[in-house]
């Protein structure tokens, strides 16, 4: 087999009754539904479960009502491509080798592939290390069905695609980036159905599409224990060359409709060192708004559909951001944004539900991050963890239904020259961006460096982050990146 396995469990398959025409019961030793929703660049304060007084978010501040918000969940990299596959493997970036991002820098120039050119750069060639084991694969091993609708990021080479790594279904797109609406990434066609390219629904807002594809899979699958993976786009910037959409989000106009105190209009600028049109700042934030806002609907629709099919009760949903927000985003009272080392580039908001677990309405401010989230899945399809692999993560299912105090007491961040490192309370950032270290307990926006009154303690997060590092460096060598 391509991949080493030792997952050895399981279990059952009992159909659910149908009473008297209703919907199914779900059997009581079934194990739970899993639905994992990720959204893209979206900011600290941008629900309004998490203090915003502008954006409209009901569905998600609903789904915040009904389990836990936590406020203390920090992701593995401050941008998307080595953030997801920490999620899907449980292990740092730098542990299993995409440590930096899948995407063509010439496009920042105005740059358009033909497809001969496209077909051999490194957006196109690079992937996660094929001997890297996903939680789709746990879970599927263990009787799951197993879907991932949207942004996959993780290599568009066939054996870098979900179908080869533990997914039943796909449709999305692989690279990091799409226009909404023709579904192209700087004027090449993206997205895909299982292993095949497609163009079949180019013209319709992607968003609608992911929704679509996943109350199909919730539909179809409802008598047996599924894994939905539903990483969106939204609220990213749209990938297209033209001044006049690049910089900015999209959103269907009924959206942008809801926000009527922000304009929707283009000013005079610059784009690839010329004079252009683009997008003026309160289109910038409308166009996000808007997208967010249609996200949290989709996300309704399909919170509704577990209802209706009486599957509410047994499913574990979470949702959370894949970094921090970008500059349309609102990352407020954190310092910085998407790609930086402060709290606003990898402290994301996150909600979970699990109805008879997760006490509804609760708070938690303990230490998380989304290298939790593989140990808690698999433990909760009743599977083991690989032996022969190293997981940075633990189980923190007791931590969100307030059972137990977090394991995490530490963290460790680096993306090229800059570096950061959360232990205990203490931050420490080391970067082009700014430096410091940070008391977070009394400084959640990282304002005052206490580097010069706390010199200890200085040493200690950079010596902890040095034998972190140490231990990376001795991991394992896995591609794309290493040298090996």
């Amino acid at each position: 087999m391509r991949k080493v396995r030792r997952i050895f469990s399981l279990f059952f398959f009992l159909a659910a009754a149908a009473v008297c025409g209703t919907a199914p019961l779900v059997a009581a030793d079934r194990p739970p539904n899993i639905v994992l929703i990720v959204s893209d660049d979206q900011g600290y304060r941008d629900l309004g479960c998490f203090g915003s007084d502008e954006i409209k978010t009901p569905h998600l501040d609903r789904l915040a009502e009904q389990g836990v918000r936590c406020t203390d969940f920090y992701v593995t990299w401050p941008a998307c491509t080595p953030s997801r596959g920490s999620i899907l493997t449980g292990r740092y970036p730098q542990r299993n080798g995409l440590y930096d991002m899948i995407r063509n820098d010439v496009a920042d120039y105005g740059k358009t592939f033909t497809p001969e050119e496209y077909a051999v750069t490194p957006e196109r060639v690079l992937g996660m290390d094929v001997r890297e084991i996903m939680i789709s694969e746990i879970l599927q091993q263990a009787g799951y069905a197993t879907a991932v609708f949207g942004k996959w990021d993780g290599g568009q080479l066939r054996r870098f695609l979900p179908l080869q790594n533990g997914f039943d279904r796909y449709y999305g797109f692989a690279n990091t980036g799409i226009d909404y609406f023709t579904h192209e990434r700087y004027g090449v066609p993206s997205m895909f159905r299982d292993n095949q390219p497609t163009t079949e629904d180019q013209g319709t807002y992607c968003t609608n599409l992911f929704e679509r594809e996943a109350a199909k899979f919730i539909k179809e699958n409802r008598d047996r224990p599924f894994f939905l993976y539903l990483p969106f786009n939204a609220p990213h910037g749209a990938s297209n060359l033209d001044p006049k959409i690049r910089g900015a989000a999209q959103a269907p106009e009924r959206y942008k409709q809801m926000y009527p105190h922000l304009k929707d209009d283009l000013v005079k600028g610059k784009r690839y060192g010329k004079p252009a049109l683009v997008p003026s700042k309160q289109k910038r934030r409308l166009e996000y708004l808007a997208s967010v806002t249609c996200m949290d609907e989709a996300i309704g629709e399909l919170l509704a559909l577990l209802d209706e099919l009486s599957l509410a009760d047994n499913t574990l949903v979470v949702f959370f951001s894949d970094n921090g927000g970008s500059g349309d985003a609102d990352n407020a009272p954190l310092r910085g944004r998407k790609g930086l080392m402060f709290e606003g580039g990898v402290r994301v908001p996150f909600i979970a539900r699990f109805p008879g677990r997760i006490p509804a309405g609760s708070v938690c401010s303990e230490f998380l991050t989304s290298l939790e989230l593989f140990p808690m899945f698999a433990h909760l399809a009743g599977a083991d963890l690989p032996a022969d692999v190293v997981y940075d993560g633990f189980d923190m299912l007791p931590v969100l239904t307030g059972e137990q105090k977090s394991k995490r007491t530490e963290m460790f961040w680096e993306r090229r020259g800059d570096r950061a490192a959360r232990v205990g309370h203490y931050k420490w950032v080391e970067s082009a961006r700014g430096s410091g270290l940070f008391d977070l307990t009394s400084d959640i926006g990282e304002r005052h460096d206490l580097s010069s009154e706390n010199p200890e303690m200085l040493r200690k997060l950079q010596g902890r982050f040095a034998r972190w590092k140490s231990e990376m460096v001795e991991a394992e060598p896995r591609r794309p990146f290493r040298d090996f």
